[in-house]
């Protein structure tokens, strides 16, 4: 298999199916996947790599257990739940270790995660409104959306590639093709 594939994150129905199937490509992805977020979370608070590793294979195996069971219900993005459940082990063990005597709340500036798990799930809805309304917007608008705002392109670049006269007008017709786009949106 390609290293660069088995680097790749896996779509979150990937991760499920590939439990459901006892895939262990997928259970390496996963690992690889996540693992510098809960390591920069460990260190963070008073941990270690070796801490981090345990928590991460605890997680994992709570994620494993539950998709296996059969009842699983992903409500978030898979990486926000991790994190999740990642978090609240380690102040788990912070407190059985007596590394950190004071109330679990006291975390929340650091570490918001039902915050961000709201704050996640809202922004993807958003993404997902967008999407579709992108879908809905039409050529040429589209492409020109997606050249400028998510490729990076230039105006020059775009006007180039369009065939428009100057770059002016090429950055007239993004205006246009972007209040079409929030009118979508926005009627959604």
């Amino acid at each position: 298999m390609n290293k660069q594939i088995d680097l790749e994150i896996p779509a979150d129905s990937e991760v499920i199916i590939g439990i459901l199937n006892n895939s262990d490509s997928v259970l390496k992805r996963l690992y690889l996947a996540y693992f510098p977020m809960v390591l920069q979370l460990i260190l963070n608070n008073n941990g270690n790599e070796d801490d981090a590793k345990d928590v991460y294979q605890e997680a994992i195996i709570v994620l494993y257990n539950k998709v296996k069971r059969g009842d699983f219900e992903l409500s978030s993005k898979l990486k926000t739940y991790i994190y999740s459940i990642c978090r609240r082990l380690w102040l788990k063990r912070l407190k059985q270790l007596n590394r950190y005597g004071g109330d679990i709340k006291d975390f929340q500036e650091y570490l918001p995660v039902e915050d961000e798990i709201e704050k996640h799930q809202d922004r993807d809805m958003q993404l997902n409104k967008m999407e579709d309304a992108l879908k809905l917007l039409g050529e040429p608008c589209k492409t020109i959306m997606e050249d400028f705002y998510m490729h990076s392109k230039s105006m020059q670049e775009i006007c180039e590639r369009f065939g428009y006269t100057n770059a002016d007008n090429a950055k007239t017709q993004k205006y246009k093709c972007l209040q079409r786009l929030k009118k979508l949106f926005f009627q959604q």
